[in-house]
């Protein structure tokens, strides 16, 4: 029990970071890199586009991956497998896809 409190209590700030990205990508990409740039550095809308997916990809996905840890029944089990299976088939359709919105 108290290995799933932790790991709630650790958790609690990668979500509000998560979070932060999803709302905010074009902050959350330059962050501690503005200095390196003369100029506002524009980011493709494509990039952006990943960035959103990836956070919330993995808020939805992530508490399932780590219930699957904690669970020993044997659907869960497989939380992992689909967890990666759908970030190949969201940034494929991602970052194949031909038009710039």
């Amino acid at each position: 029990m108290a290995d799933i409190i932790i790991t709630i209590i650790f958790l609690i700030p990668l979500y509000a970071v998560l979070f932060w990205t999803y709302l905010y990508p074009e902050e959350s990409l330059l962050f501690g890199k503005r200095w390196m740039y003369e100029e506002e550095p524009q980011l493709s809308s494509r990039v952006i586009r990943y960035t959103k997916f990836m956070s919330l990809y993995t808020m939805i996905g992530l508490p399932f991956v780590i219930i699957s840890f904690f669970i020993e029944k044997g659907i869960l089990k497989l939380a992992p497998v689909l967890f990666f299976l759908v970030l190949i088939i969201g940034a494929f359709r991602i970052l194949t896809d031909e038009k710039e919105s």
